[in-house]
């Protein structure tokens, strides 16, 4: 949680913005079949103004103070002389500018983090300017750049990050200023590392601007259609709904907190549909409809789920509800129209299978089988056998009863 309180500006490295621009991107990226959750329009915030921080080239390394034997000082482990190639497929790399206070002041997952941070193009364009960005490391709310190199900062260092676009911003990019397969360079000093807030002190406010914080991330990476990143979030979303509580909340705050569960839920279950894991995305619609039976969204949601399956019958009723609740939503009309064939087809080609498999004898054919099973059908070569046998036994009979 940023410590002041605020959302973050539209444009935030990794963030999800919450600008009119982006809003209106979003809603273009977002697949209208699903009638996915979109971000809210807010307005604009006015940038600080940061031309007078320095330049990167200007930023330099203080003298360190000479050591009492005469010999040149040691390093601290977070100061390399050369890059640090931090996942080891030479994607994203490290180097120190200004060291730290040394390896014991890096900060932990979980804890509330602020850095400053300049980021810019491969060609020296600034795009991002931050003097105080605060985020909890390993949430992934920012740039997974950021996320993965911030941990391996020291207190105080500050440390030039170069990163591929699959860490920052993918193959779509940031409209207007950060076009697709764009690299980053980024410019990070550590500034402060706390233990996160105890959920359970959280205001009610505090407790819903924290979780939409995180859904609204969510809803980042399902644009960017990194939907693993984007189910984790959901998931750090409802658990921070679904925390216990030593504070009492309003029934407003209360039914503010169900939404964003409501919200979270019917986005994850859109996630979990795009990486076919429809057992988990059947489990969050029908939470969804246990709190919101008319939900509309998950309603056709799970109807999707259960066709795609090939549960045709099980999902033409529930379209059938939802469509029952909105009759103008032309999506649900199309998915109903498409299930309904596609169970007729279905229905068809299981009694093709089935003719086959139990064959179509015509009159003249099952009359004639019947026949072929009569006892006076049977070949005489195999009767005569018989009676030949059974005779047989009977002269041996006669012969042992004779002798005795």
């Amino acid at each position: 949680m940023a410590s002041s309180g605020e959302e973050p500006r539209s444009g935030s490295p990794g963030r999800a913005g919450t600008g009119t621009e982006l809003a209106a991107a979003d809603a273009a990226q977002l697949d209208t079949a699903e009638d996915f959750e979109v971000l809210e329009e807010e307005g604009e915030e006015d940038e600080d103004d940061l031309s007078e921080l320095p330049p990167l080239e200007d930023v330099s390394r203080p003298p360190a103070p000479p050591r009492e034997d005469g010999q040149p000082p040691e390093q601290s482990a977070g100061d390399p002389q050369e890059w640090l190639d931090v996942l080891g497929n030479g994607l994203l790399k490290k180097k120190t500018l200004v060291p730290g206070q040394g390896v014991d002041s890096r900060p932990q997952k979980g804890q509330d983090v602020t850095i400053r941070l300049k980021a810019t193009l491969e060609d020296g364009t600034v795009v991002e300017e931050e003097p105080a960005l605060t985020f909890t490391l390993g949430d992934c709310d920012v740039l997974q750049a950021l996320d993965l190199c911030v941990q391996l900062l020291e207190m105080g260092e500050t440390a030039l990050i170069v990163s591929e676009a699959k860490y920052c911003y993918g193959a779509q990019g940031r409209s207007p200023d950060i076009p697709p397969n764009a690299s980053l360079t980024l410019e990070v000093e550590l500034l402060a590392a706390r233990d996160a807030p105890d959920l359970e002190l959280l205001s009610g406010q505090e407790k819903i601007q924290l979780a939409n914080r995180k859904r609204e991330r969510g809803n980042f990476f399902y644009q960017q259609a990194d939907y693993v990143l984007a189910i984790n979030s959901y998931d750090i979303a409802l658990r921070i709904v679904g925390s216990s509580s030593k504070v009492d909340f309003s029934p407003d705050e209360e039914a503010e907190l169900l939404d964003v569960k409501v919200k979270c839920l019917n986005n994850l279950a859109a996630s979990q549909l795009k990486l076919d894991h429809f057992k988990a995305a059947l489990k969050s619609c029908n939470l969804v409809l246990e709190h919101q039976p008319g939900n509309i969204k998950a309603l056709f949601r799970k109807g999707k789920v259960l066709a795609q399956q090939g549960e045709y019958r099980e999902a033409i009723p529930i379209l059938k509800a939802a469509l029952k609740l909105e009759p103008s939503n032309k999506t649900i009309h199309a998915e109903l129209s498409k299930l309904v064939k596609k169970h007729a087809d279905q229905r068809n080609v299981e009694t093709e299978m089935y003719r086959k498999m139990l064959g179509n004898p015509s009159t003249t054919s099952t009359s004639r089988k019947c026949k072929d099973k009569l006892p006076w059908s049977i070949p005489w070569k195999w009767l005569f056998g018989a009676t030949a046998i059974a005779l047989g036994g009977v002269a041996l009979s006669v012969v042992i009863a004779a002798r005795n």
